[in-house]
């Protein structure tokens, strides 16, 4: 068995650990809350008129079994990891019938859109930037945009969402203000449709983007401003290769095994901003579909978003685990 094979295996094994662990966590955590789906079903059943005792034993026997909430807990717990197998976490509470994977569908592309886009936009020019502003220490521009991001980074997304929520809302009022697309538009890939969704994107896809690269920015900063330091980068410059090739071939891309990391860390976790962005900017997302369920208490809907994130985190991370070796020759494998 070669190297990287064992390194596959035991880095597909700790995946699936994490996911284990992780899910198990999730699905404890939530069965612990004093929330019953059941319950709730059959006092919402029961305000709209009398129902006998036989129907409503009936009842809450059928919801016991389309909520997987039937037997002892050990029970619904194997019963649960049973329908993560086959996509099935069951139907919505708020939203019933409707099943939690059909509107977990709906949003997963809203924010895998948006945030997507934001997180490699930001990571692409803070990344550039701060390698041109690490190895150019003395220029003017670079220095202000080196001000400017350390301005920006300690200031959450939030509320730079809310400045710009303000300002391109209200005070120059270019920008639609909530919404994935105009209201009156039918959903489609036709220019008009990726207009409208492209505009209504650009606000919460900026409030992420400003306070990415400031992060992006100072990391590469820092990283260049060690690897001029090496000898073999003196020794190029001594030998009169051209400094952009230093840049870029010695300096930017030694430098980008540890950014790299971070890429795909931030992509997994790209739902921790996905709540409150959405929620300000009204974006029918993961973020806006989790808040309504917690509102509703809608039982099944956290556990299937709950249980998409932390699948999406440990596959990302996962990823880059498996592509490390490839990129970069001194990480070892055996």
């Amino acid at each position: 068995m070669s190297p990287y094979v064992r390194y596959l295996a035991k880095r597909l094994g700790q995946f699936v650990l994490v996911v284990f662990v992780g899910i198990t966590i999730t699905f404890f955590v939530t069965h612990a809350t004093p929330i019953d789906p059941v319950e709730t079903t059959l006092s919402s059943a029961a305000a709209f008129g009398s129902t006998s005792p036989e129907a409503i034993a009936m009842l809450r026997q059928s919801l016991q079994e389309l909520y997987g909430t039937g037997g002892s807990l050990y029970e619904q717990y194997l019963t649960f990891w049973g329908r993560i197998l086959r996509g099935d976490f069951g139907p919505s509470l708020s939203a019933f019938p409707t099943p939690v994977a059909t509107l977990i569908a709906r949003a997963l592309p809203w924010t895998i859109g948006l945030l997507v886009t934001a997180t490699l936009l930001a990571w692409a020019g803070g990344n550039i930037l701060g390698g041109l502003a690490g190895y150019y220490r003395d220029n003017r521009l670079l220095k202000a945009v080196g001000v400017i991001s350390m301005g920006l980074h300690p200031i959450p997304y939030y509320i730079v969402a809310f400045v710009l929520l303000i300002l391109f809302g209200y005070v120059f009022p270019i920008l639609p203000l909530s919404g994935g697309y105009q209201m009156n538009l039918s959903a489609g890939l036709n220019a008009t449709f990726i207009l409208s969704v492209l505009k209504h994107s650009a606000l919460p896809a900026l409030s992420l983007i400003l306070v990415g690269v400031g992060s992006w920015f100072m990391g590469m900063r820092a990283l260049v401003s060690n690897i001029v330091t090496e000898d073999y980068v003196t020794y190029a410059e001594l030998a009169g290769v051209d400094r952009n090739r230093i840049l870029y071939a010695y300096v930017m891309r030694n430098a980008m095994s540890t950014q790299l990391t971070g890429l795909a860390m931030s992509l997994g976790a790209i739902f921790n901003g996905a709540i409150i962005t959405e929620v300000v900017f009204g974006y029918p997302g993961i973020g806006s579909l989790l808040i309504d369920a917690v509102h509703a208490g809608d039982y099944s809907l956290v556990l299937g978003i709950t249980t998409v994130s932390i699948i999406a985190v440990a596959a990302a991370v996962l990823l880059i685990d498996l592509l490390y070796p490839l990129l970069d020759p001194r990480v070892r494998v055996d």
